[in-house]
C-alpha cells in the first residue's frame, strides 16, 4: 500500500524563480516590443517596416553574443551582483534608444542592451537549475520563460498601446523605468538563499565564513575547462539546434503579425494590441501545460509542440484574410509554440549537468539565433514580393526542419543511452 505525499512536502518552485520570471517579463517586453510598434517607427525614422524589423535581428544578434561573452567575464563574480549590473545597463541603454536621432543610433542601443540581457539571462537559468528541486526543474525554468509569456500577455500590448497614443519613444522611457525597478528588486530580496546555490561562482558564498583551503576554490582555467567539456558530442548540439529552429519559427510570423492582422486580415490598427495580448494568454497556457509535461518525458513535450506549432502556423496560412478565425489562429501559434520552452531549456542542463553556465548562455544565445533569423527571413520573403502571409509558410518550414533535428537527436540520444548503461552499472559497483 502507497501513500502520497503530503502537499506541504512536496517539491515547489522556489519563491526567488518567480521574482526573476518578473524581471523576465521586463526584459521580454522589450524585446518583443518592437513588433507592435513597426508602423509608427518605421514612419518616424523614415524606414521601410522590414528595415524596423530588423531592429528584432539586432537585438538578437546582440543576445547571440552578449549571452556566452557575458558568462564569461562574469564566470567567477557573485551572481547577484552580476545581474544587478545587468539590469542597471539595460535601463540606461532604453533611456538611450528614447533619445535616438536616428535608426543607426537605436540599432546600436538595441545590440548592446541585448548583451546586458543575455548576461542577465544566463545567469538567472543557472541560478533558477540550482536551487529548484530537480522534481520540479522543467516547471521551474518553464515559470522563468513564464515571464517572456507575461511580456507578450500584459508588456508587448501596453508597449503597443503607449507607443500609438504617445509615440514609439515613450515605450522605451516606460521599460528603462521599469527595469530600474527591478534593479532595486533583486538588491533588495536576492540574499542569502541564492549564496548556497553559487557556489564557486558567489564570493559571498556561506563557505565564505570558514576559510577553506586554496584548492578548493577553483581557478577561471579550471571553471573553463568544465564548461567547455559540456559541449563534446553531438547531443548538445542538436538540442541547441533545435531551439534556434524553434525560435526561427516563431518570430518570421510573430515579427509580422501587425501588418499581417492590418493588411490581410483588414483588422482596425486600434485592435493588434488586443490580438498581442490574446497570443499571450495562448502563450501563458502553453507554458504552464508545457512545462508540467517537460517533468515527465522532454522528448514527448518537444515533439508534439513542434508539430502542434505547424499545424496551428498551417492554420493561420489558410484563414489570414478572415480576422476572426486568424485571431484565433494566432492564440494557438502562441499557445504551442510556447509550450516547449520549458523543455528546451531543461534538455541543456540535463546534458550539460556538471558545468551547465556556458551551456545556458549558449543555448540563450542559440534562442536569439532563431530571434535573428526569423524576423530576417519573414523581411526577405516580404521584401521579394511574396507578402505579409509568406511569412507564416516560412515559419512552418523552419519548425519542420527542427522536428527532423528532434527525430536525429532521439536515435543519438538511443545510442548514448546504450553505451552509457555498462559504465553507469561499473561504477555503481
Amino acid at each position: 500500500m502507497t501513500t502520497s505525499t503530503p502537499p506541504s512536502q512536496r517539491p515547489r518552485v522556489p519563491g526567488q524563480v518567480y521574482l526573476l520570471a518578473a524581471v523576465i517579463f521586463c526584459l521580454g517586453t522589450s524585446e518583443f516590443m518592437i513588433a507592435g510598434i513597426l508602423e509608427p517607427l518605421s514612419a518616424d525614422l523614415s524606414v521601410t517596416i522590414p528595415q524596423a524589423g530588423l531592429l528584432i535581428t539586432g537585438f538578437a544578434i546582440g543576445m547571440i553574443v552578449g549571452a556566452p561573452a557575458m558568462t564569461l567575464l562574469t564566470l567567477t563574480l557573485p551572481r547577484r551582483a552580476t545581474m544587478i549590473v545587468m539590469i542597471i545597463g539595460f535601463s540606461a541603454l532604453h533611456i538611450l534608444a528614447a533619445l535616438s536621432p536616428s535608426y543607426g543610433v537605436l540599432m546600436v542601443s538595441r545590440v548592446l542592451s541585448a548583451f546586458a540581457c543575455g548576461g542577465f539571462w544566463a545567469v538567472a537559468a543557472v541560478h533558477t537549475s540550482a536551487i529548484a528541486p530537480a522534481a520540479v526543474q522543467g516547471r521551474a525554468l518553464a515559470s522563468l520563460v513564464g515571464g517572456l509569456t507575461v511580456a507578450n500577455l500584459v508588456g508587448v500590448p501596453m508597449g503597443t498601446w503607449i507607443g500609438t497614443q504617445f509615440g514609439w519613444r515613450s515605450t522605451f522611457w516606460a521599460v528603462a523605468l521599469v527595469t530600474a525597478l527591478a534593479a532595486v528588486l533583486i538588491a533588495v530580496t536576492t540574499r542569502s538563499s541564492a549564496k548556497s546555490a553559487d557556489s564557486a561562482q558567489s564570493a559571498d558564498s556561506d563557505e565564505a565564513e570558514s576559510p577553506a583551503p586554496a584548492e578548493e576554490a577553483p581557478s577561471l582555467r579550471t571553471l573553463l575547462r568544465a564548461e567547455i567539456a559540456a559541449f563534446k558530442g553531438p547531443r548538445i548540439w542538436l538540442a541547441l539546434g533545435t531551439t534556434a529552429l524553434f525560435q526561427a519559427s516563431v518570430f518570421a510570423s510573430f515579427s509580422y503579425f501587425s501588418p499581417l492582422l492590418t493588411q490581410v486580415a483588414g483588422l482596425p490598427a486600434d485592435l493588434v494590441p488586443a490580438v498581442l495580448a490574446a497570443f499571450g494568454v495562448g502563450a501563458f497556457i502553453g507554458v504552464v501545460v508545457g512545462g508540467r509535461l517537460a517533468d515527465r518525458n522532454i522528448f514527448g513535450n518537444i515533439v508534439g509542440s513542434l508539430a502542434a506549432l505547424a499545424l496551428s502556423l498551417g492554420a493561420l496560412w489558410l484563414v489570414a484574410d478572415n480576422a476572426i478565425l486568424a485571431v484565433i489562429m494566432i492564440v494557438l501559434v502562441g499557445a504551442s509554440g510556447f509550450s516547449i520552452a520549458g523543455a528546451l531549456n531543461a534538455r541543456v542542463f540535463q546534458i550539460a549537468t556538471q558545468a551547465p553556465t556556458l551551456a545556458a548562455s549558449v543555448n540563450t544565445s542559440a534562442f536569439n539565433v532563431g530571434n535573428a533569423v526569423g524576423p530576417a527571413v519573414g523581411a526577405w520573403v516580404i521584401a521579394a514580393g511574396f507578402g505579409f502571409t509568406s511569412t507564416v509558410i516560412a515559419a512552418i518550414v523552419l519548425a519542420l526542419a527542427a522536428l527532423v533535428v528532434v527525430a536525429v537527436a532521439i536515435r543519438v540520444e538511443r545510442t548514448w543511452v546504450r553505451r552509457s548503461e555498462p559504465i553507469l552499472a561499473e561504477a555503481a559497483c
